[in-house]
């Protein structure tokens, strides 16, 4: 009897302590409190392919290559509540990417991270300044693939004609101090569609 108390105590404080490191300010982040923190690229992890320039040594129409690297900064943001029965944390996070051939910033991107603990789901919502802007949405989880639905996503006129984005998707896999993604953004542009996909393995730096 006395074992059986022990393991029991034992068990419920290992669930407590591991439920107190997924509140943060008073709000259950869940799989996404692992991510607060600053975050940098693996060395040789940073890999983008997009559709090349007109002019460039590839000519539009062709994949470009670049090898790059990033910083992602996380922090907890606030929390919302939709038609009075959906409640959500988010966590705001910053992305800027840099080719690792020349150290110039190439993407910037400004978002949130959001938990539904009820339904068990996470949104990436996020903009980048080429006036579009995105939200994927999927299954909670350590490790997960978030997908843009019908009206995921928002663009100027401009991009509608030129590089309108069709598509996007995102597989994440959260690890204790190790986040690696994988994502496929589907354009039109250069009058074909064109597939642009991004991938990368970061270590967490700060907390």
């Amino acid at each position: 009897m006395k074992k059986l108390l022990v393991l029991s105590l034992a068990s419920a404080m290992s669930f407590s302590t591991i439920a107190n490191e997924n509140v943060i300010n008073g709000m259950d982040f869940g799989p996404l409190a692992q991510l607060v923190g600053t975050w940098k690229t693996m060395e040789g992890a940073g890999v983008d392919v997009a559709p090349a320039k007109v002019g460039s040594e590839q000519g539009a129409g062709s994949l470009a290559v670049s090898p790059f690297f990033e910083t992602m900064t996380f922090e907890a943001a606030a929390d919302a509540e939709n038609a009075s029965e959906q409640y959500l944390v988010a966590l705001y996070y910053k992305q800027e990417v840099f080719r690792k051939s020349d150290g110039s910033k190439f993407h910037d991107q400004r978002g949130y991270f959001i938990y539904d603990a009820k339904n068990q789901m996470v949104y990436n919502s996020f903009c980048i300044p080429r006036t579009t802007c995105v939200t994927a949405e999927g299954v909670a989880g350590k490790t997960m693939t978030l997908t843009a639905p019908a009206r995921g996503i928002a663009e100027g006129s401009y991009m509608t004609g030129k590089a309108s984005t069709t598509g996007f998707s995102m597989n994440i896999k959260i690890e204790e101090n190790k986040l690696t993604y994988s994502q496929n953004t589907m354009l039109d542009i250069y009058g074909q569609p064109m597939s642009h996909t991004d991938s990368s393995t970061l270590i967490r730096v700060t907390k």
